[in-house]
């Protein structure tokens, strides 16, 4: 079921496509946009990493309006190497110093494993350079993410460091013990 006020298939009727809907869209935005005069540095400097399923609405679901943070988000909301690289640049050049790590409750990553990798080589007949970041403990890998930016050489802020959980069914946030 989709939320959206605009489904696809209105653009695919009207002879567009869902780019095109959403480029129509932005200039309906930008006819009343005014410049906020905002800087690049977020507002609570505070940086979040989540996954990209588009049920998780961050900014609704943590208060956050346009300006208080730095999003990250990727299949997963998994700290992988890009990850680590954006968080230096927020924190070492845009000031922040929090990290908030966001995961959650039926995961796409949960029903796929690194095999992914494999069918995907033999498919187009290259190996991919990237792992898929696969789990099935989705607290574990909120650990293990958490793990991972406290122990990056390049991040300076990793004092406060918190991992939780996003229940897709109630859209209440659970936090996840480090040392569990």
């Amino acid at each position: 079921m989709s939320t959206s006020a605009h489904h696809p298939a209105d653009a695919a009727r009207s002879g567009g496509t869902v780019t095109d809907r959403l480029v129509e869209a932005n200039q309906r935005y930008a006819a009343g946009f005014q410049d906020p005069g905002m800087d690049a540095r977020p507002v609570l400097h505070v940086a979040v990493v989540a996954c990209m399923d588009a049920r998780l609405d961050l900014h609704d679901a943590l208060g956050l309006a346009l300006g208080d943070c730095h999003t990250i988000r990727n299949a997963g909301g998994v700290v992988t190497d890009d990850v680590i690289r954006s968080l230096t640049i927020s924190q070492r050049a845009l000031g922040t110093r929090s990290v908030i790590l966001i995961h959650h409750t039926n995961c796409g990553l949960e029903t796929i494993t690194e095999d992914f990798r494999h069918e995907l080589e033999d498919e187009v007949g290259q190996r991919p350079a990237w792992a898929v970041e696969a789990f099935r403990d989705v607290d574990q890998d909120v650990r293990q993410s958490m793990q991972r930016v406290r122990t990056s050489p390049f991040l300076p802020h990793t004092d406060d460091v918190r991992g939780f959980v996003f229940d897709v069914t109630d859209g209440l946030l659970r936090e996840i013990d480090p040392s569990a």
